[in-house]
């Protein structure tokens, strides 16, 4: 049997490339549901985004049952359910494609992810059997209601509350919820509550036309300005107690689960919405002429172009890592004895490390891919007549979807701490080590072939990691959490490493399929980036070790995150420029 890697062990155990998936490998029926998620963009939503930017009164939901009708919103619902079964790189491709339809994606996501799969994965039989098959043919709409007023990040200090009736027939609910994407609209809610004097949610299914449900007119949002986003009351809504979704309790435990799904799926999703602004930056650059030349032709202009491809591309090789990881660790389970839909949320779970990291990851690469559009198209990239004015404003949000980037920048760094620990790996004596020793590969110039240094390169930026965690744990006796600066120093660092690494193994594996000749450009993509990540993780780790540590023990260490970060020059004026000259070529997004 194939040895999995669980989250976070990437940074203390070996990957080999035929370990993980590439898109280069997605099979004709994947490529089809894909191609039907485009399709469905360029005739229903591309045409009419302004109706859906002015709210039209039944556009969206109107929009949400067309998909249905086509299939797009059971991809993960099983098949006794009405649903396609597919596997989670499959629902993320589709996300990754719906991701180009700026509002529309939004409200897709909420309804097939967070929607429905809290239903899917702790829903009864009878749960399942009343929702699912109309929510995965859009008859019914979905939305989730955990946030409250008071209650953004730390959501389970919640104040909603339920009551068991005199009968016993009902749960009566009470409380506010807000910011609730497709909460307009959506006909099932997942709302969460805790029952009685309960120091934890939990979760129940209600029904939007219930009585006491209320809902407030549409929020005024900076961007995604066509999703529905209300705040939603429940004044002593009755809710039969067979809607107990899961066990009570568990609420917290759901929403936590299906936040890692979330954070995994955000960081698909945003790559349809970068390729779409790459493809329409480049098509403004062959057509804009400024001093005699079109404006494609100008360095500067190839620079951010090529960045924008660069970002896009490593956040796409570490979004299908992980999410054939998830399929592998299911199946695994499943072959194990343990019930489908519950091997996948403990599946998806085991990678909340990666979760994480891939939200700030795929956030902040759009948002760097949405500011570069709208520089190119300079006037016309701030006149709300282009697509760069909706493409900018719309990303903003995705810092702030499923959990800020600053909470989940601590997630990955003290979660990354304790699974280390957990699993036997002591990173204190670690870090206590590199400091006393060096080996004399950490030193030396890496010899082999291309693929053998990258890997020495990679393989040294992790120790600048662990290094870092023990050093951090051992100085504060693991009482980490209130040093936040110090811990998204070292988060940012890991997440470069995961991106670095994810990307080499996808060129790696390229080159057994295609040959050295065919991935020239890759390799431009690879170089520049693995240099580029030196100079940040060598700048992230001063930054995390000039802030708790002094004199000599501060001298050695930057000297060892020194030849830990040191990398061969690479012409990245060149590389950047052979890379835009493809995309320009083409005009269009093309890797």
């Amino acid at each position: 049997m194939k040895e999995i890697l669980k989250g976070g062990e990437f940074l203390i155990r070996e990957t080999e490339p035929d370990q993980i998936f590439i898109p280069e490998e997605f099979d004709e029926e994947q490529k089809m549901i894909a191609q039907t998620c485009n399709d469905f963009l360029e005739s229903e939503v591309f045409p009419i985004l302004e109706r859906i930017d002015s709210q039209e009164q039944g556009l969206m939901k109107s929009l949400i049952q067309k998909s249905g009708e086509l299939g797009l919103l059971g991809i993960s619902v099983p098949a006794e359910y009405e649903g396609f079964e597919q596997s989670f790189v499959t629902s993320m491709l589709a996300s990754a494609a719906m991701g180009a339809g700026y509002s529309f994606s939004v409200a897709y996501s909420a309804h097939t992810g967070i929607g429905t799969l809290p239903i899917v994965y702790y829903g009864n039989a009878e749960q399942k059997e009343k929702y699912l098959p109309k929510l995965a043919t859009g008859v019914l709409t979905a939305a989730y209601c955990l946030t409250e007023p008071n209650a953004g990040s730390d959501a389970n200090s919640g104040k909603s509350r339920v009551v068991l009736s005199e009968d016993g027939k009902h749960y009566i609910l009470n409380g506010q919820k807000m910011w609730i994407t497709n909460g307009g609209f959506a006909d099932v809610l997942t709302v969460f509550a805790k029952i009685d004097n309960d120091r934890v949610h939990s979760a129940f299914i209600v029904e939007s036309d219930w009585e006491g449900v209320i809902i407030n007119p549409e929020e005024r949002k900076m961007g995604i300005k066509g999703s529905s986003t209300v705040q939603i009351f429940f004044n002593d809504v009755k809710v039969p107690v067979e809607n107990l979704l899961g066990k009570r309790g568990q609420g917290f435990r759901i929403a936590l689960n299906i936040l890692h799904m979330g954070r995994i799926k955000l960081g698909g999703t945003v790559l349809g919405a970068a390729k779409r602004a790459i493809t329409q930056s480049v098509n403004y650059a062959n057509e804009r002429k400024q001093f005699g030349q079109f404006i494609a032709e100008f360095g500067a202009i190839k620079h951010k172009i090529a960045e924008q491809v660069i970002r896009t591309f490593v956040t796409e090789s570490a979004v299908y890592r992980v999410s054939r990881n998830i399929d592998d660790l299911a199946a695994q389970m499943i072959s194990e004895g343990k019930e489908k839909t519950q091997a996948t949320i403990e599946g998806i779970a085991a990678f909340a490390i990666e979760a994480a990291a891939l939200k700030v990851l795929g956030s902040e690469s759009l948002d760097y891919v949405v500011d570069e559009y709208v520089q190119i198209l300079g006037g016309m990239g701030f006149s709300a007549e282009t697509n760069a004015d909706k493409a900018y404003r719309d990303s903003r949000i995705n810092r702030i979807f499923e959990g800020t980037n600053e909470i989940n920048r601590l997630l990955v760094t003290e979660t990354t701490i304790k699974k280390a620990l957990k699993t036997g790996f002591d990173v204190v004596r670690y870090a206590e080590s590199i400091i006393k020793n060096l080996e004399e590969d950490d030193v030396k110039t890496p010899q082999g072939n291309y693929f053998d240094i990258k890997r020495h390169v990679v393989k040294n930026y992790k120790k600048v990691a662990l290094l870092l965690m023990g050093l951090l744990s051992k100085k504060l006796d693991r009482n980490i959490l209130p040093e936040q600066e110090i811990l998204m120093n070292i988060s940012d660092v890991i997440m470069m490493i995961y991106g670095a690494e994810s990307l080499l193994l996808r060129i790696e594996k390229l080159s057994g399929i295609k040959g050295e000749g065919e991935i020239a450009l890759l390799k431009d993509i690879l170089d520049v980036y693995v240099y580029d990540c030196g100079q940040l993780i060598n700048k992230s780790a001063k930054d995390a070790v000039n802030s708790f540590i002094e004199g000599e023990e501060l001298e050695i260490t930057t000297d060892r995150i020194d030849i830990f970060t040191k990398v061969a020059p690479v012409n990245t004026k060149e590389a950047r420029r052979r890379i835009a000259d493809k995309v320009i070529g083409e005009n269009q997004y093309c890797f």
